[in-house]
């Protein structure tokens, strides 16, 4: 070998070792990147199984019930526990109506970037997961609160899955009504944890979310009308006239203001209450009727302001139920 070409052979060898090092760990830092992200999106698709809003919504009425039952402001990790377990049993049962209706999901374009319409998740993690929740949810309620709630826990699951996602959904166009059942349970959940018993009260807060459900459903059933008829759900406006929906409407919309009301003389509830029951109930009466004169004079009605308008109220409203008993008035 000529003497020029070693030495410079071995500096090429040299830069090579010193290098080999950097790109060992460029490979590991873009192999734990890629594994961090996949972990990341993983966790994110089962957060979105859970159907996070529909929870937040659950919980709104929670915290606000214990508060009146309580007459005070009750023991803080009771509310956290309450709370974390309430998420659980409110995600298992919302995974396991992912699972069940996948394939309509599919053909909704509301519901065709859920977890397992995207393949984000398979059929099976997501069942695995829906189990797992809920069984801890049970567990945590009857061991850290109390056995009342662990079982009203247990119940809202089942008649969520088994009445409402298995029997009514695709069955009858009276599915939201009765579906709404589960989705006041978090108001006897929250009774129960603080008193350990099921009082008048506790039912008329039931009553309230249970008659809140079709008025504040329906208009978005109207608005995605077209989706549930191609998934073949024979929700109200699939399968009624507008006049009859929108009359539908203003009838749960009137008992759901009347069970607002009801609560004054059950629950002993004071001015700051009762004044922005009155008031709200009155402006959702209004949205209501408009709703259904738009719809008969063809005015291009807009069914999604009473759908988020419902949201508002229903916070508003127990927002008032928390604040009232604290203020003693």
């Amino acid at each position: 070998m000529h003497s020029d070409t070693a030495p410079a052979l071995r500096e090429v060898y040299t830069r090579g070792l010193n290098a080999a090092p950097d790109g060992f760990r460029l490979v590991q830092m873009s192999t734990s990147t890629g594994t961090s992200s996949r972990l990341l999106a993983k966790a994110r698709a089962y957060f979105a199984l859970t159907k996070p809003r529909v929870i937040e919504l659950l919980l709104i009425s929670t915290v606000p019930t214990m508060i009146l039952a309580e007459r005070g402001v009750p023991n803080l990790w009771l509310v956290l526990g309450v709370l974390f377990g309430g998420a659980l049993s409110a995600g298992s049962a919302n995974a396991f109506n992912c699972y069940i209706d996948a394939d309509i999901d599919s053909v909704m374009g509301r519901t065709k970037n859920r977890p397992l319409v995207t393949g984000e998740l398979t059929k099976q993690e997501a069942l695995v997961f829906a189990w797992t929740i809920g069984i801890i949810s049970v567990f945590f309620f009857a061991v850290f609160v109390n056995l009342l709630s662990a079982l009203l826990s247990l119940a809202a699951i089942l008649f969520y899955v088994f009445v409402y996602t298995l029997g009514l959904k695709r069955r009858t166009p009276q599915n939201i009504v009765w579906g709404g059942a589960a989705g006041a349970m978090p108001a006897l959940i929250g009774w129960a944890a603080v008193t350990n018993e099921i009082s008048l009260a506790a039912l008329v807060l039931f009553l309230i979310i249970f008659l809140w459900t079709p008025p504040h459903y329906w208009p978005l059933s109207i608005k995605y009308q077209e989706d549930y008829k191609n998934a073949n759900v024979p929700m109200l406006p699939v399968v009624s006239k507008k006049s009859v929906v929108t009359g539908q409407i203003i009838l749960y919309s009137w008992g759901y203001f009347a069970s607002t009301l009801l609560l004054i003389p059950i629950a002993d509830m004071g001015i700051v209450y009762s004044s922005i029951a009155i008031a709200s109930g009155v402006w959702f009466m209004v949205e209501a009727y408009k709703l259904a004169s738009d719809t008969k004079a063809e005015k291009s009605p807009n069914p999604m302001r009473l759908f988020h308008g419902s949201i508002s109220h229903l916070t508003l409203l127990f927002l008032a139920i928390a604040i009232d008993p604290l203020l003693n008035f």
